[in-house]
């Protein structure tokens, strides 16, 4: 009988072999994950909104007669005491006017000399019996007529001299020049405004909020009011006033604020931003890529504190903007969510913090 050779023998025993009971599957790979810490927000900002800083009261100030400007004084920027001369016009028709006044005022006065001397005159002749009544009545009628003018005289003197002191334009106030709006040389007319002055003393920021947002931006509510040229320089601004209605191009309303007690770094005309910090519940901002929502539950995966596995826990989602979400519980500070590929993972996965991972 012919022997057969051993390895036809051998591929004989595998094939046996195969026909025996199932080998174990191997396990699932390590899956790398890309996550994200959790970091509540317990702080929300409103703003920041840019504006400037300028003062609650401002005079445009102009001359109560019209003439011509022959002088300015003082250059924008500029501090001005009260009662300091800003600019003046040509003085030169008023003052002929005033020494006509004068003159005036003085035939006056001698015309009333010599009427009231005739009344003295008549009373005397008329108690004598030497004038009618008439003629005593007609002297003081004179002499109430030469008083009447005197005193018009007066008058129109007064005005005059008031006239030239209103061709020298002073400060009301303790201020600050911030504007000037006619030249020497130019004819003005009465009260057309020539310069504006502004007292530093009680300073605002002025800032422009949207529509949308003035709900947050009430009569007196604090903001925190930065200097964008050092924003380590702040202060305090209570709003004072909302405007009424909205502007109709940029839909925005003006707000200003009193700064309370403000460094001298807020001087008028510098930049600011305000901005309002307020408390609010945690808060936690996640991408919306790492929501998990399926079988009636929106949820996470969160990764071990070792990092080698991944668990799934519900959340309550309170927002939700764009390719964001905010979360309002759910979530400790410090965890790591993984935000990428959450339809693929399973409870207790084994996996491994990508190089990328936040």
């Amino acid at each position: 009988m012919r022997r057969r050779p051993a390895p036809l023998l051998g591929v004989l025993a595998l094939a046996l072999a195969g026909c025996g009971p199932e080998t174990a599957e191997a396990p699932p790979p390590v899956r790398p994950v890309l996550t994200t810490r959790v970091t509540p927000r317990t702080v929300e900002t409103f703003g920041p909104f840019a504006g400037t800083v300028e003062p609650r009261y401002q005079t445009q100030a102009g001359f109560r007669i019209a003439g011509r400007m022959v002088a300015r004084d003082v250059y924008v920027g500029d501090l001005v005491p009260r009662g300091t001369r800003l600019a003046a016009l040509d003085p030169t028709v008023l003052q002929f006017a005033v020494t006509r006044g004068r003159a005036d005022v003085a035939d006056a006065e001698a015309q009333l000399a010599n009427a009231s001397a005739t009344r003295d005159r008549q009373r005397t002749l008329f108690e004598g019996g030497n004038v009618t009544q008439a003629q005593l009545d007609g002297a003081v009628a004179s002499r109430d007529t030469t008083a009447a003018r005197l005193a018009q005289a007066k008058a129109a003197l007064q005005k005059v001299e008031d006239e030239l002191g209103y061709a020298t334009l002073r400060s009301d106030v303790d201020g600050v020049v911030t504007a000037w709006s006619a030249e020497v040389g130019q004819v003005v007319s009465a009260g057309q405004a020539v310069v504006t002055v502004a007292r530093p003393d009680i300073r605002e920021a002025v800032v422009d909020i949207p529509d949308a947002l003035m709900a947050d931006a009430k009569a007196g509510t604090v903001f925190t009011v930065t200097l964008q040229a050092a924003p380590a320089i702040t202060a305090k601004g209570r709003v004072r006033e909302v405007g009424p209605l909205a502007d109709p191009a940029t839909r925005t309303r003006r707000v200003r604020m009193t700064l309370v007690d403000p460094p001298e770094a807020f001087r008028l005309g510098t930049t600011v931003t305000v901005a309002l910090a307020q408390s609010t519940p945690p808060r936690i901002t996640l991408p919306a890529a790492a929501l998990l929502e399926a079988d009636g539950r929106t949820s996470v995966w969160v990764v071990a504190p070792d990092g080698k596995s991944v668990t799934r826990r519900d959340v309550a989602v309170v927002a939700r903007e764009g390719d964001a979400v905010t979360v309002g519980s759910g979530l400790a500070d410090g965890e790591r969510v993984a935000v990428a590929g959450v339809h693929s993972l399973a409870e207790g996965q084994a996996v491994r913090l990508a190089a990328s991972g936040l």
